[in-house]
């Protein structure tokens, strides 16, 4: 007999729907059953409260069901989107994420990575920092923009049309004279690709353009020296400028007002990532990166059954989006002249 406050088990379930117990393992696994077969299971579980115990399904199966995600932080949007979506698309194919927050530690995402494995996930996805990083040949990873080798397929946005693209509208919006700004690392990784990108639009539009490259850790202040070089009886010498990240860009913008200078009016300045005030507006004009297809690439290629086949690299179509920081406004207004 059944004890008065034990957990129901998957017999109780079978008794209670009037099916076999092979049939209540089919519908708890997902394994097709006839429909009034699978109603009267469901309804069962819901009656009894049954829960599925999902680490034994892992053991019998040999999986966990789990997948890490190692990120530096969850503190700059651009990661923090990145892991809302990598966890919504994880969660449609029932599976849960392992967050790991690794703050730009190259010792701490070895760290984890061994972590993960000892945790015997599924596989891992990964905006890691560490060129000597080691995983396991038999561990599933996918890497977001960084290219870790043939075997190990990595996801990023266009970012050398984003680069383009970037040049391309500040010359559509009236600029002749422009400037990138970067911070970065000395990794080779594909966001460097927005420089190359950049000048080539440069050079295909006849642009004039200055470039200011900091190393990470060095000081911001730097970049506002810079812009002073290029100030002269008030006037900044660039109309334009592109910083790497809407994160520069967005400290970028402060430094000009600090020197007198009107955003969009006087300098126009476009960024890089697509970050949003509360999901709503963009922080700047910016080149959106696609966060809920690299999201949604990043889980698919993981979770591919023939690993054979997964691409080493996949770049996906960025979009320029409009948001404040450049005079569209003032375009559309000489366009429709035109045609008055």
């Amino acid at each position: 007999m059944k004890k008065e406050n034990s957990a129901p088990t998957m017999k109780d379930v079978a008794r209670e729907a009037g099916v076999a117990l092979g049939t209540v393992s089919k519908v708890v696994n997902g394994l097709p059953v006839g429909e009034a077969y699978r109603i009267r299971v469901e309804e069962a579980i819901k009656k009894l409260n049954y829960q599925i115990n999902s680490y034994a399904q892992g053991l019998k199966a040999n999986k966990t069901y789990t997948v890490a995600l190692l990120i530096p932080n969850t503190q700059e949007p651009f990661f923090a989107s990145l892991a809302y979506h990598i966890n919504l698309a994880l969660l449609k194919r029932k599976y849960r994420m392992l967050l790991c927050c690794t703050d730009f530690d190259l010792g701490q995402e070895q760290e984890y990575v061994k972590m993960a494995q000892q945790n015997k996930v599924d596989g891992i996805i990964g905006l890691t920092y560490n060129p000597n990083l080691i995983v396991e040949e038999n561990t599933p990873f996918v890497a977001i923009d960084r290219s870790m080798g043939s075997q190990i397929p990595c996801v990023a946005s266009d970012n050398f049309a984003g680069g383009q693209l970037a040049a391309e509208k500040l010359a559509d919006l009236g600029c002749k004279r422009v400037a990138f700004l970067r911070t970065g690392s000395a990794l080779n990784n594909e966001p460097n690709k927005r420089k190359a990108g950049f000048e080539n639009g440069c050079l295909s539009r006849g642009l004039n353009y200055k470039m200011k490259i900091l190393n990470d850790g060095e000081p911001y202040e730097e970049f506002e020296n810079f812009l002073s070089d290029y100030m002269q009886d008030g006037k900044l010498m660039f109309e334009g400028i592109f910083c790497v990240t809407d994160g520069l860009a967005y400290i970028v913008i402060k430094m000009l007002r600090n020197l007198g200078l009107r955003v969009p009016e006087d300098v126009q300045v476009i960024g890089f990532d697509g970050i949003r005030y509360f999901n709503q507006d963009y922080i700047c004009s910016t080149i959106v990166q696609p966060v809920p297809e690299i999201a949604r690439m990043c889980v698919d290629l993981l979770l591919q059954e023939n690993m054979l086949v997964r691409p080493p690299l996949i770049c996906l179509p960025v979009t320029y989006g409009a948001g404040g920081t450049t005079r569209e406004s003032e375009i559309e207004e000489k366009g429709d002249k035109l045609w008055q």
